[in-house]
């Protein structure tokens, strides 16, 4: 069932649990002083910190970084692949930067193609690297559970990464390595065409954003990209470092769903 035409509930079971898992961590918090609900209207949601400024991404050209008459496809802009299909077949044998020679498998993205919600988090790790499909680890199922508990499961959304190969050791991507992969993944965005975006980590948050901002700034609130609205949050992989943080992430993805649901109406109403 795609996400567009109703919601999917999770099961009470589900959502009692991650309720309870991500509240747990705040408890001595919740006891002395409850967070402030605020309207959906308002694109803020409750906090720890106080949130910075809302971003809107910057325009890049990127179009002296390919050539339209190269001979490998990969060497070409994205912008000349009309499908999911043809963009993933285009750039799977991509050797734009040395992470085409170390990598295991080419990690496109997964999910619905013509999801409403997109989400988008830093670049493959070993578990992904080997099964070629983005957030299958730890991290992966955890995410799993945060989608289930707000009504979507895997096969609703579409899942990818700023980077399509893993770094060496899961080290941070470099400057020429994002600058290769980035365009693709607007493709992405662009052919998917979602009614909203949600950032998995700082990382991935920074780089669409094209801001230095810290997560816990950028995280609370909805920002823009390009036109559509992007909801930072931690990434999952980080929420198994520091339970304090599982908390925030419910109160992001609480208010992800509200603004999704808010933004499918409102399409449908004008249709």
């Amino acid at each position: 069932m795609l996400i567009r035409e109703g919601k999917r509930l999770p099961s009470e079971e589900t959502v009692i649990a991650l309720r309870r898992e991500v509240e747990s961590a705040a408890v001595a918090r919740s006891q002395s002083a409850a967070p402030t609900p605020v309207e959906p209207a308002a694109r803020v949601t409750a906090t720890p910190s106080a949130p910075g400024p809302i971003v809107v991404a910057p325009a890049r050209d990127d179009s002296d970084l390919f050539d339209a008459n190269a001979e490998h496809p990969w060497q070409r802009h994205p912008s000349s692949s009309g499908s999911l299909g043809e963009l993933h077949d285009n750039y799977a044998a991509c050797r734009r930067c040395p992470l085409g020679d170390t990598r295991t498998e080419f990690v496109f993205g997964v999910g619905n193609p013509n999801a409403g919600v997109m989400f988008v988090g830093e670049a493959p790790g070993r578990d992904e690297d080997l099964q070629g499909e983005p957030f299958v680890g730890r991290a992966g199922q955890l995410l799993n559970k945060i989608l289930e508990a707000i009504g979507f499961t895997r096969e609703d959304v579409y899942i990818a990464n700023i980077l399509k190969c893993r770094p060496p050791g899961n080290r941070n991507p470099e400057p020429s390595e994002i600058a290769s992969c980035e365009p693709i993944l607007r493709r992405q965005i662009e052919l998917i065409r979602p009614l909203i975006l949600c950032t998995l980590g700082a990382f991935a948050a920074k780089t669409m954003l094209g801001v230095n901002t810290g997560i816990t700034k950028l995280r609370g609130q909805i920002h823009d990209y390009h036109g559509i609205p992007l909801v930072p949050t931690f990434h999952p992989a980080a929420l198994l470092r520091n339970p304090n943080w599982k908390r925030p992430t419910w109160e992001d993805v609480q208010m992800l769903r509200r603004e999704y649901d808010r933004l499918r109406e409102a399409s449908s109403a004008s249709s």
